[in-house]
């Protein structure tokens, strides 16, 4: 991939490397870190080597054009001196989005009321191009925005929600469709504006296919933590006899009803709670009225799933992992995984270890571990 502002953008940290150096070199990074607790190969899955982005935000420059009395309005991001840096494309983001970029600015610009105070913009589009822009602002948005901005939505076929201080309008919808070919088997999505989604499609695909692919199909029952909109535990769901999933964030649990309702799954059960209480529902700690429909005592658990935030797993969690025979752990963060990964091999041993490059010349690189439980510990 070339991009002009390579050098420049603090976007991409890897810019002097091509997509093979960048990833050889965060793969023998990984290696190294990890090499005192295994020494199993790695499965490597590569991104695109641009275009890969499907989300994407990017600050806006606003200047006046005396000469022209109207307002130019252009694209931000930092610099590696944290300056802003004006540029006018980005190569890694979907071809969607990069082909929109410059046609909504021209039209956000025909208009003081569209363009004035206008500080970010967030994209967000599917695999069949359904697109959702995201206009943020630092002013109160009124009817003639509406009227505008609505302008602009048909126009341009894309949905269009406005943000500011304690405002958020939604002209059509606020989420897009997506289908995801999941070894072979058409997956149905919705994701919201402002919820947790993989910023990159094809790996995202990839991430969920390694998983399905190393672990065996079981007649006893998955618990999974943190599953957000049930991006894993969806296709998960084919693999077990029952689900439980949980997510402290209400966007997140809204999404997974819709997606399972989507795909027609009725053998899973959300709940919206934090890791560190449902450890404590499950050892009858507390009583929990969000608990009061399900039946914790009527799963049989043999597998654990996790994809925590980047702090990793808590004292909790990581003990509660330990009980289950089998571990699924999907890690955005390689220190804290090495962290917790030096606990949970007390207990079990490692049989998969991938890498999943979501974030092509970037230092940033998330990982999959499948554990088993010892032998000698079950």
């Amino acid at each position: 991939m070339n991009c002009k502002y390579f050098g420049s953008c603090a976007s991409c940290t890897l810019y002097d490397k091509n997509y093979d150096e960048q990833l050889n070199y965060k793969i023998q990074r990984e290696k190294n870190r990890f090499s005192n607790l295994t020494t199993c190969d790695f499965d490597i899955i590569k991104s695109a080597s641009k275009n890969f982005r499907n989300r994407a935000e990017f600050r806006i420059w606003w200047e006046k054009d005396e000469n022209e009395q109207k307002d130019i309005l252009t694209y931000a991001m930092n610099d590696f001196n944290k300056e802003i840096l004006k540029i006018d494309s980005c190569e890694i983001v979907n071809e969607d989005i990069k082909n929109l970029m410059p046609k909504l600015l021209t039209e956000l610009e025909k208009s003081m009321i569209l363009s004035f105070r206008l500080f970010a913009i967030e994209f967000l589009v599917s695999s069949t191009s359904d697109m959702l822009v995201t206009l943020i602002y630092h002013k109160k948005l009124e009817d003639e925005w509406i009227n505008l901005a609505r302008e602009i939505e048909q126009k341009l076929n894309i949905k269009i929600i406005g943000r500011s201080r304690k405002q958020k309008i939604v002209l059509s919808s606020d989420f897009i469709n997506e289908s995801l070919n999941i070894n072979n088997q058409e997956f149905k999505f919705a994701y919201e504006e402002n919820g947790f989604t993989q910023p990159n499609t094809s790996v995202n695909i990839k991430m969920i296919e390694w998983v399905l692919n190393n672990i065996e199909k079981s007649n006893k029952d998955l618990c999974e933590l943190y599953c957000g909109g049930g991006n894993f535990t969806i296709p998960l769901s084919k693999k077990f006899s029952k689900v439980l999933a949980t997510e402290i964030s209400k966007t997140s649990i809204k999404s997974a009803l819709r997606n399972c309702a989507l795909n027609n799954i009725e053998n899973i059960d959300f709940i919206r709670m934090s890791s560190e209480e449902f450890v404590e529902a499950l050892n009858e700690v507390r009583v929990f009225n969000r608990l009061k429909n399900i039946d914790l005592k009527s799963y049989d658990f043999d597998t654990i799933f996790m994809d925590p935030p980047r702090s990793g797993l808590d004292d909790t969690t990581r003990t509660l992992a330990k009980k289950f025979e089998n571990i699924i752990y999907i890690s955005c963060n390689p220190e804290t995984l090495h962290r917790d990964l030096e606990e949970l091999l007390k207990t079990h041993k490692i049989v998969r270890f991938a890498l999943f490059d979501q974030f092509a010349y970037s230092e940033h690189i998330e990982c999959g571990v499948i554990l088993e439980k010892n032998a000698n510990t079950i």
